[in-house]
């Protein structure tokens, strides 16, 4: 074995901790969403016309603050030139604390009103990338601190994230949208 194999190993295995919380953190939601007797509301903002509309708003902030995150993301890995602008950076973490702080209450809504849905395919697809969106970002959030990783750590790691998020957002927000309208 090359020295460089090993060492690549040896970086890799710097993931198993946070590939163990993650899948942690996602078979504890689905378990509970699974296990928890819906309750049918548990968000509501005012000015909105329901419970519903809410979550279906933030989700699309997030999605669009996900896309934020994808263009900065391809910036500071110069897809878009050699020369980044200084504020790249903070965009991308603030962006990604932002859609990060807009799921929450959707999540909450999410498995405290309607809990694990499998009585379609959309909303079982939905359930299992609520799960997953959780446990990725989970692994993500502790891999960045990690030294030594792989080069394709960060960048597989937030595309599954990301991936997640928009297949959330079609699966709900989306099929809001185009089945029910658009409303407030």
């Amino acid at each position: 074995m090359s020295e460089q194999t090993r060492r690549t190993r040896v970086s890799a295995a710097g993931l198993y901790v946070p590939l163990l919380l993650g899948a942690v953190v996602t078979v504890t939601l689905g378990v509970y969403g699974s296990v928890h007797t819906p309750t049918g509301i548990a968000v509501n903002v005012a000015g909105f016309s329901g419970p519903q509309t809410v979550k279906v708003w933030l989700a699309t902030g997030a999605a669009l603050l996900a896309l934020v995150q994808l263009v900065s993301a391809f910036a500071m890995w110069g897809k878009f030139g050699p020369r980044v602008p200084s504020w790249i950076g903070p965009l991308h973490r603030w962006s990604g604390r932002f859609a990060f702080l807009l799921t929450v209450p959707v999540a909450v809504h999410c498995l405290y009103a309607l809990g694990f849905a499998t009585y379609d395919t959309r909303t079982l697809a939905h359930s299992l990338l609520g799960c997953f969106f959780f446990g990725a970002f989970t692994v993500k959030m502790l891999s960045l601190p990690k030294r030594g990783l792989p080069g394709w750590t960060l960048p597989l790691l937030g595309g599954a994230v990301f991936t997640a998020l928009i297949g959330l957002w079609l699966t709900s927000s989306f099929w809001y949208f185009t089945t029910i309208g658009v409303r407030f």
